[in-house]
């Protein structure tokens, strides 16, 4: 009944059939070319939020199931849809009663307990059909989901659930696998749970003569769990070997990813028992299993094996850095014979780092940050197609046709922390080493392509081996008929058998596939390639269309676009770059209301309107165009007050316009709280204990253009937590955060179909009184902090602006830990302030 179901068994996988005949491991013979119709047909997508997440088909559906108990399905790998609710409990579609049916991992961690407190962390889970699985009723064959529960970055835990249908809801099976545990007693911030290592089931182990007895080096001199050598106990992914045996691998940063082989018919771990080491000198800890990969608190987490059986090799893949959208996530990959390792990158170097090593340079970098950036005169909308901090892959390895998907989560640029599903093509080189597709999977299949269809210009991005939250951005790259490559690299290129690429650009080797793919901002198919280096590089290109310099140049002054120009009330941002490296200059009639850069004065209140011309001069070779734009900037206009909440042992507006706020509990929605006043800027100001929140009027802003100003005296600066907070509903708000999603600083943070990052540069201290104030005009925002403006920005989203009823609040949101500190002198004006009152509010 379950044979079509994935199990990551190589001996399963039938890519072989698929194999070109030439090089073991360069995947996929190319079938028929596609039809002019087929290539200008668009693909639909449909896209849904599942972080980390672990992919499984049961018969002519795929699933998606992540962090945070989110799940999805599709038949087609590009329209999703959700079927998770998320921490709901009773009535979790999951677990069913989340709280009860997980008690046993929630001892330890994951559940109202330190950075779980007020709510649940359950992560990033692994779904597989186990047809061994012996059920209570003596049945046997199961889906089975390894799942983490986390209280801190070091003490979590792995536990098993069982169904006998792949959406639950699963039942508890037991918790296998624990970390962060302590010598003696102790306790984190914010829990009750003692972390002796006594708590948790390793005495039974030995009791039971499975383990020799605690291991000394567990714990460091202090007696505190030794994370710089052992793994925080998250991220299992579960994987069968050639002979049919069950593995879990595990683990995040800290002391690195580790192995351990599962008895298929109780899902129990198969502990070590003692300490040892492999023949390559690998640490195999009695408890904790093989070390496979990182180590010494380095970045590393998500491991997810596969076999190959065209190429006969393991894949591991890992995803370095920080999960945020300033983290500079990436994926990277290894390989090995043998399941549990030794695995190793292109180069040779071992996925398990030695002390005092940076991982940067250690392992195939698959994908990265990287924008495709939209220029002015390039075809389609937006800012181009990119994505920041892309990472924790599952794979997907259809048995039957041998194709490989690459499944992961991702932010985008300029959004935020809002992330999504993405699903990418992967490709075997001639080397055995996977290529990822430039664009997601579209439907597209690996086809013969012609080679007068590959030569032309590109753009070309190397994902290279830094990460950071830098973003990498393409280079013109032409790929001559006559072989040779010109542009920002020198070299030759050719297309051996079918499709697969071989590129020497600079001296160095890749090695992939050409193929065509969707492009969505260019609406088109075009041809691109990946490939890998031999220093473990994957290059991308995607073709530009063939037109000359004359066009180009008109493409760019027909796409110019400064936005309404008639009424400019802050500066411009003048592009000096076009499509195909177009160069744009600029010139002003009047420097003392624009200038060149696009600098802008505006006029005194009460002063008339400054007029000036902007003149683009716009070059590509030998041809020039120019375009001119008439601009208007508008005179200081102060904002007016329409609300003042003082605090003054009330929550009354001074001003008598709007009605009183009301206690509420920790989160929107929720009863209880307790508010208390104490000395404050001026008079009183409001006390929040972080248990506590107040509900505003909900007409208290109806207008796309407004401002707000308080004083903020935080007692502990928390990450995403709210000072003054709006929303049209859940999917569209603003938030002022003393500490924010980006590097730490304050900001104010808006949430719609695009994030907005306001980033200030500044990070409020603690325990002490600092002015917070923005102003929101048309979409462009201004963020003060002490009265000086430290940012502005165009695009925010208008929340307000439709005149219903939104939902106001201080110190709580929907999701994030409440404020815990001191608020005074709320205020709300129609308009944005100027300068001026920016500053005396301040005083």
């Amino acid at each position: 009944m379950k044979s079509n179901k994935l199990i990551r068994n190589s001996a399963l996988l039938l890519s072989l059939v698929l194999l070109t005949p030439l090089a073991a491991g360069c995947q996929n013979q190319a079938s028929a070319a596609p039809s002019d119709k087929d290539l200008d047909t668009p693909p639909s997508f449909t896209n849904v939020s599942v972080h980390d997440p672990s992919i499984i088909k049961e018969g002519d559906t795929y699933y998606a199931f992540g962090s945070h108990i989110d799940a999805a399905k599709s038949t087609d790998l590009m329209n999703w849809t959700s079927i998770g609710n998320g921490y709901t409990t009773p009535g979790n579609a999951i677990y069913g009663d989340l709280s009860k049916n997980l008690a046993g991992s929630f001892q330890w961690a994951g559940e109202n307990d330190s950075d779980s407190k007020n709510g649940f962390a359950v992560w990033a889970p692994d779904v597989f059909w186990n047809k061994d699985y012996v059920n209570k009723d003596g049945s046997k064959g199961a889906y089975m989901t390894y799942y983490s529960a986390s209280s801190t970055y070091i003490r979590s835990a792995i536990g098993f659930a069982v169904s006998k249908e792949i959406t639950g809801p699963y039942e508890y099976g037991d918790t296998v696998m624990y970390s962060g545990f302590t010598e003696n007693e102790a306790y984190d911030r914010d829990s009750k749970v003692n972390k002796k290592w006594t708590n948790t089931h390793i005495d039974e182990l030995i009791g039971a003569g499975k383990l020799t007895g605690e291991n000394d080096n567990w714990f460091n001199a202090d007696g505190s769990y030794n994370n710089q050598q052992y793994p925080n106990a998250i991220d299992a992914a579960l994987s069968y070997d050639t002979k049919g045996r069950l593995w879990m691998t595990y683990g995040s940063w800290s002391g690195g990813i580790y192995i351990l082989e599962i008895d298929k018919k109780t899902g129990q771990p198969i502990f070590p028992g003692k300490d040892g080491t492999t023949k390559d000198g690998r640490m195999i800890d009695r408890y904790f299993g093989t070390k496979i990969a990182g180590g010494y608190g380095k970045s590393g987490e998500g491991p997810y094996i596969e076999y190959n059986k065209s190429t006969k090799y393991y894949y591991l893949y890992v995803t370095y850095g920080w999960l945020g959208a300033d983290g500079g996530y990436n994926m990277r990959v290894f390989r090995s014979k043998d399941i549990d390792g030794p695995y190793t990158d292109s180069k040779g170097q071992s996925a398990v780092l030695p002390a005092g090593t940076e991982n940067t340079e250690i392992g195939n970098k698959l994908i990265g940050n990287f924008l495709f950036e939209r220029e002015a005169g390039d075809p389609g909308t937006g800012i181009g197609y990119g994505y920041v901090s892309p990472g924790h892959n599952s794979v997907y390895t259809d048995t039957k046709t041998g194709e490989m998907f690459l499944v992961f989560h991702t932010r985008f640029p300029q959004q935020g922390e809002m992330h999504e599903v993405r699903v990418h093509k992967m490709f075997m080189n001639k080397d055995g080493w996977p290529v990822v597709s430039v664009y997601r999977y579209g439907g597209e299949k690996l086809t013969t392509v012609k080679k007068a269809d590959i030569a032309g210009d590109y753009a070309y991005l190397n994902h290279g081996k830094a990460y950071s939250e830098a973003i990498e951005e393409p280079k013109p790259l032409r790929l001559n008929a006559d072989g040779t490559v010109t542009g920002a690299h020198e070299g030759k290129w050719r297309k051996n058998g079918s499709n697969l690429a071989k590129l020497t650009l600079d001296g160095v080797e890749f090695d992939g596939v050409f193929i065509r793919q969707w492009d969505p901002v260019s609406q088109s198919n075009v041809m691109t390639f990946t490939a890998v280096s031999e220093n473990g590089d994957m290059g991308w290109g995607t073709r530009l269309a063939d037109i000359s310099d004359e066009q180009v140049v008109e493409n760019v002054a027909a796409g110019l676009n400064l936005g309404d120009t008639s009424r400019v009330t802050s500066d411009l941002d003048l592009p000096t770059i076009g499509s195909r490296g177009t160069q744009i200059s600029w010139s002003s009639s009047d420097e003392n209301v624009i200038t060149s850069s696009g600098k802008v004065t505006r006029p005194a209140e009460g002063q008339p309107a400054g007029t000036a011309t902007l003149t683009a001069t716009i070059v590509k070779g030998s041809a020039q165009k120019t375009a001119t734009f008439e601009i208007t900037v508008l005179p200081y206009e102060s904002a007016k007050l329409t609300a003042q909440y003082s605090f003054e042992n009330n929550l009354s507006d001074s001003e008598g316009t709007f009605a009183d706020g009301t206690v509420i509990g920790d989160r929107i929605g929720r009863e209880g709280g307790k508010l208390s006043y104490a000395a404050g800027v001026q008079g009183q100001a409001a006390a929040f204990d972080g248990a506590t929140g107040v509900s505003l009027p909900g007409d208290l802003i109806q207008s796309s253009s407004y401002s707000v100003s308080l004083w903020v005296k935080p007692e502990q600066l928390t990450a995403y937590t709210p000072t003054f907070f709006g929303a049209k509903d859940d999917s569209h708000w603003i938030s002022l955060l003393p500490r924010g999603a980006v590097g730490d600083q304050t900001m104010l943070w808006g949430g719609s179909s695009s994030w907005y990052d306001g980033v200030t540069g500044v990070k409020i201290p603690a325990n002490e009184w600092s002015h917070l104030a923005f102003s929101v005009n048309e979409g462009t925002l201004f963020v003060y902090v002490n009265g000086e403006r430290k940012f502005a920005g165009t695009g925010f989203p208008d929340v307000f602006a439709e005149g219903a009823n939104g939902t106001f609040t201080l110190g709580v949101n929907w999701w994030d830990v409440p404020f815990k500190g001191q608020l005074d002198e709320l205020r709300i004006f129609e308009g944005a302030l100027t300068p001026e009152q920016a500053a005396e509010l301040a005083q």
